[in-house]
């Protein structure tokens, strides 16, 4: 009887800090964890012992570490700036260290000085559930008047920015304060927020780097590390844009299929893979996820199924994992065929699961509260067996 390859079911785990034990995401049938080492600052060596230790530690609980989430890449690298060759030595140490401890995909991103950016972190539902969500006047109005980026005026019309203005006005003080921290939130994993200070600083380190410079060094980093990923048996998986455009006057470069196509055609390595995920790519009104994983599934070595609800104003927020934009039928389609065409099964973990029932009122990391994302993985493992058996 032929084999049927399924997805490698996991959540995401941020360590022993992490509200959501280990115990819990074992109880939620997944057999893997995706993690990190959030404590080691971006850029310094992932050592081997820091890295075995978080193995057995997730091992205890009946679970395997086999993606990593993420392996971040220091500005400096981003930017080019003086000094970033010696931070590319240090990634490709800990890509070494990585792979003698058995870990095999390496996830990352591109995105300049934020990571994922949401206005709101706890959007009520009329079922009393909250999301995250992306309100393009709050982050805005943050751009203009509340971080006064210099020359953000410029990415705005005259008359948004009048428009604007009255918005700004009329937004009471417990929300704009609310809306400066949600924006201000630090990396994955940190409860460490940033300051306007850091953000502006940052931001000056980028002013003079176009969008097509950033793709370029995004080249030059991949051209230095695919080669040695492959060699030690590694697949590079990097995540899309989130939100998939222009942040803060920050260019955006892994957004759209054409980014993809260029990407994958100036670094043709094949351990130069994705981490696909349908929610960010599907917050763009020009892309469509299905179309995109049917072309680029084959470099799809991780996958976030999640979904997003777009509106017309530029809005989007958290849905339901079967609900939004995405057809996700469709899209779990695809993985289930593409699995059986290439004799892979592929990992794969829930994302952004609204907070409910018992983790309302609770402190989580944004997104990541455990009883909306086992919603989300146990829908999506119904819909694979319903796929999987369709299909035979």
């Amino acid at each position: 009887m032929e084999k049927k390859f399924r997805l490698q079911q996991s959540m995401r785990w941020y360590g022993p800090g992490d509200p959501v034990s280990l115990q819990d995401i074992a109880q939620s049938g997944c057999t893997h964890v995706v993690s990190a080492l959030h404590a080691i600052p971006v850029g310094e060596i992932w050592p081997v012992e820091a890295i075995q230790k978080h193995i057995d530690q997730i091992k205890v609980a009946g679970l395997e570490w086999t993606v990593v989430e993420s392996l971040p890449v220091h500005e400096d690298i981003k930017s080019q700036k003086e000094g970033f060759n010696t931070w590319i030595a240090n990634y490709k140490k800990s890509l070494h260290n990585l792979a003698q401890c058995g870990l095999q995909v390496i996830t990352y991103n591109f995105m300049p000085v934020l990571d994922w950016v949401r206005t709101d972190i706890s959007y009520r539902l009329p079922n009393g559930s909250e999301a995250l969500l992306f309100n393009r006047f709050d982050y805005a109005a943050f751009d203009l008047f509340m971080l006064r980026r210099p020359g953000a005026e410029k990415d705005y019309s005259p008359e948004e920015v009048k428009e604007l203005s009255d918005y700004f006005k009329k937004m009471s003080e417990e929300r704009k304060k609310y809306v400066f921290r949600n924006v201000l939130l630090g990396l994955p994993g940190s409860d460490v927020p940033f300051t306007p200070e850091q953000v502006l600083k940052l931001l000056d380190q980028y002013k003079d780097i176009s969008r097509d410079q950033l793709k370029q060094n995004l080249i030059y980093f991949l051209q230095e590390i695919a080669p040695v990923a492959e060699e030690l048996g590694l697949q590079l998986a990097i995540h899309p844009d989130d939100p998939p455009y222009s942040v803060l006057g920050l260019p955006r470069i892994m957004s759209t299929e054409q980014d993809i196509q260029n990407l994958m055609t100036a670094v043709p390595n094949k351990a130069n893979g994705l981490c696909f995920c349908t929610g960010s790519l599907g917050a763009r009104p020009d892309n469509d996820p299905v179309n995109m994983f049917k072309k680029w599934g084959s470099r799809a070595y991780f996958l976030h199924l999640r979904n997003t609800k777009r509106d017309e104003n530029g809005h989007f927020m958290e849905a339901n994992h079967l609900e939004g934009d995405t057809d996700m039928f469709a899209m779990m389609s695809e993985i289930v065929a593409l699995m059986q065409q290439e004799q892979r099964a592929i990992p794969m973990r829930p994302d952004h699961g609204h907070k409910m029932l018992d983790d309302l009122g609770k402190t989580t990391y944004p997104g990541y509260s455990a009883i909306g994302r086992l919603k989300g993985l146990a829908e999506l493992r119904g819909l694979e067996y319903a796929v999987h058996n369709i299909k035979s």
